[in-house]
């Protein structure tokens, strides 16, 4: 059994990835700015083995980043896994974009993601001491998934900063793997290409997307269980590109 925090939890890929560790037994921590989605998703998803709760909050904020991480602690006393998920991703022409606009594409996207890799730091670091003290092998204290996407190398046009701040998650994704190392710390990135999720949805250049190269929500939920524990666990460092089109 594993705890496990979503931001983002309530819709798309992470509202899939609750359900599937939900399904195996774990214990998920869902965090988003809309409470009644994450309540709903919870109400939805009780029949299941594991253990579900809700922190409504805004990662965009310290505090509130802060907080989903207090309440995880409380909650079940400790932390194996922060899926930092959250994302929005307006189609805006970069000449167009004004610097409010700017900053909350960045700070949702990218700042959120470094809010939360500094307050699990501390709680992963603790879990390794505790784990080396009691002589157990401390080969890993935590892990954190970082959604990237396409967009980081390749984006439409009109994500100029979302996929700006997309490319400054891969960067942050290898910089902290390196950091966490010593410490039992794994961070990987997934970045998939077009994936049916509302975000996706609300795009003007959702529907002259082919539907063959959508991906299904769950396609990349079985992606980031295979990076917390599966086969995609040894690739601390990496993004890993995730799409159905060819280049």
């Amino acid at each position: 059994m594993q705890v496990v925090i979503i931001t983002g939890g309530g819709s798309g890929i992470g509202a899939a990835t609750a359900q599937k560790l939900l399904a195996r037994g774990d214990c998920v921590l869902i965090a988003g700015r809309d409470g009644e989605k994450l309540n709903a998703l919870a109400k939805a998803h009780t029949g299941l083995p594991g253990d579900i709760a809700c922190c409504p909050a805004d990662v965009s904020k310290p505090e509130d980043v802060q907080r989903i991480i207090n309440h995880a602690v409380q909650w079940k006393g400790r932390i194996d896994a922060v899926i930092n998920g959250a994302g929005v991703a307006p189609m805006l022409p970069t000449f167009d974009m004004t610097n409010e606009q700017w900053r909350d594409i960045i700070d949702i996207n990218l700042s959120s993601v470094f809010y939360m890799t500094r307050a699990v730091w501390p709680v992963f670091e603790k879990q390794f001491a505790a784990l080396k003290e009691s002589g157990k092998s401390p080969e890993e204290a935590g892990v954190i998934i970082n959604i990237s996407s396409q967009a980081a190398r390749d984006p439409f046009a009109g994500l100029a900063a979302y996929g700006a701040a997309k490319a400054g998650v891969n960067l942050l994704t290898r910089a902290t793997a390196h950091e966490g190392r010593d410490i039992g710390v794994r961070v990987i990135a997934i970045a998939p290409g077009a994936v049916d999720t509302p975000m996706f949805r609300s795009l003007p250049i959702a529907s002259k997307v082919p539907a063959r190269d959508i991906l299904n929500p769950t396609s990349l939920a079985e992606a980031i269980l295979a990076a917390i524990d599966g086969g995609l666990r040894y690739a601390s460092g990496e993004t890993i590109y995730i799409h159905r089109n060819c280049f």
